[in-house]
């Protein structure tokens, strides 16, 4: 698939940090959406990967909605699980760079107890989403939330900002979070994120 412009909302950031783009993580989204500070316990270490601590970790406040697909999901429906949740967008060129990190480590780890989940935001156009997922093959559900909403309210604030875009959080197997990234992940890097998480005994110590 060609690389095809940005959405309107997002056209003129998306060309103000086109150098940032192809690097880190795209900026911009439709109006109504925002980030927020908020007091969080995560501790970044190197790579700009941040983790909180067990004990410490907030729960998500509820991440639900209608798929790409047309199905439904609800994240509590994976607790017991290590979830993976990944903000995306069609548009966004860092998001096309991680892609096929993630689609291995999704379909390596997913024997082992480790759920994927995309949150696919700021673009109505959910055809050309639907042909990312098919472009690299993506084995794992996404949630459609053109407007960060689902993003806003899932998340306790200071989180995940809507603009951050991609996004990883990894959840814990009680639904709660225990690492972040802002910024696209090669293969090594999301693998350090889960694997520490997967350590992990049922239930916390």
């Amino acid at each position: 698939m060609s690389h095809s412009r940005a959405p309107r909302g997002i056209l003129l950031a998306a060309g103000a940090m086109a150098s940032a783009l192809a690097l880190t993580a795209c900026s911009g989204g439709p109006k109504g959406t925002s980030g927020g500070g908020g007091d969080t316990n995560f501790v970044t270490n190197t790579g700009g990967i941040s983790t909180i601590a067990e004990g410490e970790r907030p729960a998500i406040n509820g991440i639900a909605g209608e798929t790409l697909d047309g199905g439904r999901l609800d994240v509590a429906d994976l607790k017991g699980k290590v979830v993976v949740l990944n903000v995306w967008g069609w548009w966004c060129n860092p998001c096309r760079a991680e892609a096929k990190h993630f689609v291995k480590v999704a379909n390596d780890l997913k024997p082992k107890g480790v759920e994927f989940v995309g949150l696919n935001t700021r673009s109505t156009e959910k055809i050309r989403s639907v042909a990312f997922e098919k472009e690299f093959g993506v084995p794992y559900p996404s949630l459609y939330d053109p407007y960060g909403k689902i993003i806003l309210n899932g998340f306790p604030k200071g989180v995940v900002q809507p603009n951050a875009i991609p996004s990883t959080v990894v959840l814990d197997r009680e639904g709660k979070i225990a690492a972040r990234s802002l910024k696209a992940l090669s293969e090594k890097e999301l693998r350090s994120m889960i694997e520490p998480v997967l350590a992990e005994k049922a239930g916390g110590q």
